[in-house]
């Protein structure tokens, strides 16, 4: 299904996992896509081919989400190299796993500076160049509403990622951009130890975690004409855990 045709997105965080997932699903249905990285180049230009060998345009670029002019200069080379960006997808993130009197201010500062200003550097340039019509997507996590032990830090970046889009949504309405992110739950990637796979989908009503596409179909949706009139929403991703 070609229903991005015409469409260039960008990704950042797409050399693996859930972010992989996504720059697939978006080149499977049409859009250009730019595999943004940081520091796994060879898995992303190893995508890039592979879309392209399957007749997609694909591009791999390095950024680093916690630098403004890093972002700044993929947009820019995105640009150049596909034409200028329609869809913008933040996915790119750290997880941090301890209890809170463990933490550090260098745990924070780490927390902070990639799921939170990293999406806001992302949202800002996307916000600024992206044309009538455009789609901006970040990635959030459904722990925003389970407050688990452990997870305090990762929640928090991913709450302030929340609300840049409940506000950004009415800030780009008038343009007709639409603001969304996908709050996925437990997920096979490599942020999970195999060892937990088991005792966390016992928990999960669909009875598995998920798989990145799973996310990536969700992202996919977000991305396309038909999800015109869903603005400002966090989407669960979940199996049903609520």
């Amino acid at each position: 299904m070609e229903r991005l045709t015409g469409q260039v997105a960008l990704v950042t965080g797409a050399s693996r996992g859930i972010g992989r997932a996504i720059a697939e699903r978006l080149a499977h249905d049409g859009a250009a896509v730019a595999v943004g990285y940081h520091a796994n180049r060879a898995p992303a230009e190893a995508l890039a081919t592979e879309l392209r060998a399957r007749g997609g345009q694909a591009v791999a670029l390095p950024v680093d989400v916690t630098r403004h002019e890093d972002v700044r200069r993929f947009f820019d080379d995105a640009e150049a190299r596909l034409g200028p960006a329609t869809i913008a997808v933040a996915n790119a993130g750290t997880l941090f796993v301890r209890p809170f009197v463990e933490m550090t201010a260098e745990d924070f500062e780490t927390g902070f500076a990639v799921n939170t200003r990293g999406t806001f550097h992302v949202f800002l340039e996307a916000s600024r160049r992206l044309r009538e019509g455009g789609r901006i997507i970040g990635v959030s996590t459904n722990l925003t509403r389970l407050a688990q032990p452990g997870f305090s830090l990762y929640q928090a970046s991913k709450a302030a990622v929340e609300q840049f889009v409940m506000v950004l949504a009415k800030e780009l309405g008038p343009r007709h951009i639409t603001v969304n992110a996908v709050s996925p739950g437990a997920t096979e990637t490599d942020m999970i130890a195999p060892a937990h796979h088991e005792a966390l989908a016992r928990e999960i009503p669909l009875g598995r975690l998920a798989r990145p596409e799973d996310i990536a179909n969700v992202v996919g949706f977000l991305a396309s004409r038909e999800a015109g009139w869903v603005n400002g929403q966090m989407v669960g991703a979940n199996g049903g855990i609520v």
